[in-house]
């Protein structure tokens, strides 16, 4: 008998903010029965979606995970079972994203701290190998277009495989909304086309001797290692959970990306890219149930797209759709290219654009308007042009560009904008956001 029961105390501990216990006593008594009557069937389960759908980084995933694989074995072998069993007994779960070499050489730094720390625990060469079960990642899913996630799962499910897990789960491509039969028979036949078509399970270590995926695990296995070493010294994952350690040095992770996908640096196609304004959602809140009165905070999890499809959920949900009006300047060929990106970046907040010449401009429909033309027009024409938007009763006129400084313009738009600030303040103002919300 094979496969795995699934255990995991520690992770239950972390998810549910201290009201699972981390007492290990009842676990270990049944894991003695277990590994006696299926000695090839994993009883425990390290897992590091945890720690990954919390917003950690790579290394702290790893870390972390490896420390849960560790505590569960000293725990067992406490507990009369020898050590090459209890190694054996323990499955780690990973999540896969669609950064590619991220994934291939997290699942490969991940077998290398492993076999570390099985060598310092005296294991036979043959105990050191790392059962993992990969799952492509819910913090990359996105509720909007979520037909991109099929191809998100697809590079995950690929680098997993030649990442070397011993076992891929893909989530549905609609897993956010429920998923579906057609969900479920599309994450099937992506792993069956990347098994049976694409032979990926002909080769083995399919990364290994390239340069860039050496370096990538050497140093993600480093970084995973030092963690691994204070985590310990702090008493183990439990109290580095009570103490907050974990909970401190993850919010870190999550601001930083939250961060890069605010201002685009980290786009995610349908949602802060090439949104539809047309699509529909069928979910009212992406929030994630608030739990008081736990010991700690529990590690909630968060995907990259929560705060801006939760703008979008807002504008989506209003009486009447928001709306900028974009004002053009100058012949087609010359504002399109600023058009264009308007569009799209109020679009990412569900706000609709209307456009058109500044003699256009209605009040009565919205009272913002965004300037739309090239910098060489706006020299000669936007500032007049701002004056007779306000004239006409804008409450806030905008501008597609950056670093012009135009009298009578309340806020430049650009590459690099901070989009999901810029869109909060908006549907503030036309009153879809209440204030200190989002």
């Amino acid at each position: 008998r094979r496969g795995s029961l699934g255990l995991d105390p520690l992770g239950a501990h972390a998810r549910t903010g201290g009201a699972a216990p981390a007492g290990l006593d009842d676990a270990i008594g049944f894991a003695v029965d277990a590994i006696a009557a299926a000695p090839n069937a994993a009883v425990f389960v390290a897992d590091g979606t945890v720690f990954h759908e919390a917003g950690a980084t790579p290394a702290q995933e790893l870390a972390w995970t490896t420390v849960v694989g560790a505590e569960y074995v000293r725990a067992m072998v406490g507990g009369g079972v020898e050590l090459g069993a209890a190694l054996r007994a323990v499955e780690f779960r990973w999540a896969a994203t669609d950064d590619q070499f991220g994934t291939i050489c997290k699942l490969r730094a991940a077998r290398r701290l492993w076999a570390r720390v099985a060598e310092l625990a005296g294991a036979d060469e043959a105990d050191r190998a790392q059962r993992q079960h990969v799952v492509t990642a819910r913090s990359m899913l996105t509720l909007y277009d979520p037909w991109v996630n099929v191809l998100r799962s697809t590079v995950a499910c690929f680098a997993a495989a030649v990442g070397g897990a011993t076992a891929i789960t893909v989530l549905p491509h609609d897993t956010l909304e429920g998923g579906s039969d057609l969900g479920r028979r599309l994450a099937r036949n992506t792993q069956s086309i990347l098994l049976l078509e694409s032979h990926l399970s002909k080769v083995a270590d399919i990364g290994g001797g390239s340069w860039y995926v050496e370096s990538l695990t050497d140093e993600l296995a480093g970084l995973a290692w030092r963690l691994v070493q204070d985590t310990e010294r702090h008493g183990g994952l439990a109290a580095a959970l009570r103490d907050e350690l974990i909970h401190t040095e993850v919010a870190d992770a999550v601001l930083a990306r939250a961060a890069d996908v605010a201002k685009r640096a980290r786009p995610l196609t349908g949602v802060t890219e090439f949104p539809d304004l047309t699509e529909t959602r069928h979910v009212t809140s992406v929030a994630p149930a608030e739990a008081t009165g736990t010991p700690f905070p529990p590690l909630v999890p968060v995907r990259l797209s929560d705060e801006v499809e939760a703008l979008r959920l807002a504008a989506d949900g209003a009486a009447e759709r928001p709306a900028v009006y974009l004002a053009t300047l100058g012949p087609e060929a010359v504002f399109t290219s600023r058009l264009t990106f308007a569009q799209n970046f109020f679009g990412v907040g569900g706000i609709d654009t209307p456009f058109g010449e500044v003699s256009g401009f209605d009040s009565t429909r919205t009272p913002v308007a965004c300037l739309c033309s090239s910098d060489a027009v706006y020299d000669d024409e936007a500032v007049a042009a701002a004056g007779q938007l306000r004239a006409a009763g804008a409450a806030r006129v905008l501008l597609a560009g950056r670093g012009l400084g135009v009298d009578g313009v309340d806020t430049e738009i650009g590459l690099g904008s901070d989009v999901l600030a810029t869109l909060t303040d908006l549907l503030r103002q036309l009153g879809v956001v209440e204030e200190g919300g989002s």
